[in-house]
């Protein structure tokens, strides 16, 4: 009788695998830069813990808007159970032409003004939810004045062809505004344009700030070598660009965010949820992380009461 239940055990075993579910995921990403891999990262993570059998197909457009286009063309061709986009451009095409499977975007700054969803709240039945990660502009500003307290100007450099930057932009002058700081603007089309733009503001402003512009981010260490050699401090809207050589920033951890969005696209996968049914999240988790060595480099020498609160500090 014992052997008998073995082999019944043995062919259950062999049922579950053979029927266990797997699921294809096709990834869009504008640029590779450390806080969007940290949300591919994240997501993956979150799905392998919950035991879910994920092929990932992953198309980086390195910035390119046609190439952007063009990968979802690729993607439709896939026929993946789900698209994760991450970052606007890539959420902003996947939404214009795939219609048939869900879509999760992440690391979008904006979902309503870049035209993905009409609600915050609820999704009006459309195929596309996911995480937003709108900076806490008020926060920035503060930090700043706390870094550089006879802060005048603010320079800030930007691509304006990203639609996640233009918000940040309006947030960071409407925020500077109410504590009497000026905002000067630099523009860029794409990476190889931040360390003019960095050079353009020296004389200009009294600290640059970088905020979640994926172009500029990819390419910080052309605006953190600028800030050096011209003893201007460098604030930023992400902390992975802290460790890259920028003096601080106050931002959401971009891999809790992967972690969170994972969660999202199991409920959609396993549990059936429909993502036109599901509001857009926000990672209220803030993170402070300096860079003791950076601020040495540009000439600013952080408050003892900053290095204290900070989650991270690089010496």
């Amino acid at each position: 009788m014992k052997k008998i239940l073995v082999t019944v055990a043995a062919i259950l075993l062999l049922a579950t695998t053979a029927f266990a579910k797997s699921y294809t995921i096709s990834v869009t990403q504008i640029v590779e830069h450390p806080a969007l891999d940290a949300m591919r990262n994240g997501v993956a993570d979150r799905l392998k813990e919950k035991g879910l059998d994920v092929t990932y197909n992953v198309h980086i457009a390195q910035g390119n808007m046609a190439t952007n286009t063009q990968i979802i063309s690729q993607i439709m061709g896939e026929q993946p159970d789900l698209v994760l986009a991450i970052a606007t451009p890539g959420a902003q095409a996947a939404a214009q032409k795939i219609k048939d499977r869900p879509i999760v975007f992440t690391g979008v700054t904006d979902p309503v003004s870049a035209g993905l969803v009409k609600d915050l709240s609820n999704t009006n039945g459309t195929n596309i939810t996911g995480m937003s990660d709108f900076s806490p502009m008020d926060k920035h500003v503060a930090l700043i004045k706390e870094i550089v307290p006879n802060v005048k100007t603010i320079g800030i450099i930007y691509n304006s062809g990203e639609p996640n930057s233009v918000p940040n932009l309006k947030a960071l002058k409407e925020e500077a505004a109410k504590v009497g700081i000026s905002v000067e603007e630099a523009t860029i089309a794409n990476s190889s344009g931040v360390y003019q733009a960095a050079k353009s503001l020296v004389g200009r402003c009294d600290v640059i700030y970088v905020g979640t512009d994926n172009t500029v981010v990819s390419a910080i260490e052309s605006a953190v070598k600028v800030c050096t050699d011209n003893k201007l401090p460098l604030i930023v809207g992400d902390v992975d660009s802290v460790a890259r050589g920028a003096i601080a920033a106050v931002a959401v951890d971009y891999y809790k965010m992967g972690l969170q969005t994972g969660d999202m696209i199991a409920r959609i996968l396993v549990d059936g949820s429909d993502a036109g049914s599901m509001p857009v999240e926000f990672l209220n988790d803030l993170n402070l992380h300096v860079n003791k060595k950076a601020a040495t480099a540009m000439g600013v020498t952080l408050p003892a009461a900053t290095i204290e609160r900070a989650a991270k500090v690089i010496e």
